[in-house]
């Protein structure tokens, strides 16, 4: 209960009793239902512009700090896929007629694999370098098992791991996601730094650097500046140091699908192409392929996005062609 002597309701409240009484359930469903239906559903078909007939969204420069670009009325950036009831949703976007199809081009890991770059290390590099899926190369390391042997758990783990080290997260913040005790937390993260030292350093220069500059920078020189790095208060320091290890590869994955898109563009003026480019989610373009020009699209796409930036590792962009967003991705 509340100190207001209510009962608690909130979401993570309800998702530990769902199995206290079978109401509990139905009502996490109810509420996620209606969050699709008053986000999406009912919203975005008045979103339609009245003389297209096609979504229009926003993009700006200058609302995230990483220089990632924001979407914005309608947001096209958080339409869901990780539920099977919000990739429905997905469906609902299609090409312009029946001559084009929906084309996403993906980038693969683009963040640990700008982390491989910057640390040097050489580990991680290797994994990428041979083309292994790279959380369960992380396992093998950490979990010190042949990477065949690794199990599903160890995986998940390893990749709470990666993506965790890379916001700065510590052994508290890994124990609580994966819902495990803080010491066992601490061992993996231990076992992690002993694996890929490169990273524990480059999160150390990171901080140094920013301490010394009052900014970081992404790999083509864009700065963050971070006055909160020297904060005499902890826990505002603290958040500045995980900016700083965060900010110079999220910024540089948000440099290199900028660049990419630049060149992309240029270059579907250039040859005069029916096709275009429609949205940017992320690590994602989605472009709208004329059939007739679809086997043309494909390897200039992949050649500009994997092209973008030349890093110690390749870049790899994942592709599909479909008749709805869902198909596509």
């Amino acid at each position: 209960t509340a100190k207001t002597g209510q009962y608690q309701t909130s979401e993570d409240i309800l998702q530990g009793l769902s199995n206290a009484h079978p109401v509990v359930p139905l009502i996490l469903d109810y509420r996620s239902l209606r969050k699709l239906k008053g986000t999406y559903v009912d919203t975005l078909p008045v979103a339609a512009d009245p003389v297209t007939h096609r979504v229009h969204t926003s993009y700006l420069q200058t609302v995230a700090a990483t220089g990632r670009l924001a979407s914005n009325d309608p947001n096209l950036q958080n339409i869901p896929i990780r539920t099977e009831k919000g990739r429905e949703i997905r469906k609902a976007f299609v090409p312009r007629d029946e001559h084009y199809r929906l084309l996403s081009a993906d980038y693969s890991q683009i963040e640990l694999r700008i982390i491989a770059h910057m640390s040097g290390d050489r580990n991680m590099q290797e994994a990428f370098r041979h083309g292994l899926d790279i959380h369960a190369a992380t396992a093998a390391k950490v979990f010190n098992v042949d990477i065949g042997a690794v199990t599903r758990e160890q995986r998940s783990r390893a990749k709470a791991v990666n993506f965790g080290i890379a916001y700065g997260q510590g052994a508290f913040g890994l124990s609580q996601n994966l819902g495990i005790p803080r010491a066992e937390a601490k061992q993996i993260i231990d076992d992690y730094f002993a694996q890929f030292p490169g990273v524990r350093d480059y999160m150390d220069e990171m901080i140094g650097f920013c301490r010394s500059h009052g900014y970081i920078k992404t790999l083509m020189g864009r700065r963050r500046y971070l006055p909160d790095i020297t904060s005499a208060n902890t826990t505002v320091r603290a958040q500045a140091e995980r900016i700083a290890i965060n900010a110079p590869m999220q910024g540089t994955a948000a440099d290199i699908i900028k660049v990419a898109m630049v060149r992309i563009h240029r270059e579907l003026k250039q040859r005069r192409m029916k096709s275009r480019l429609l949205l940017q989610v992320h690590d994602e373009l989605v472009f709208d392929a004329h059939h007739d020009e679809a086997e043309e699209l494909k390897p200039l796409v992949r050649e500009r996005m994997e092209g973008a930036m030349e890093l110690a590792v390749p870049l790899v962009v994942d592709m599909a062609l479909g008749k709805n967003w869902l198909e596509a991705h």
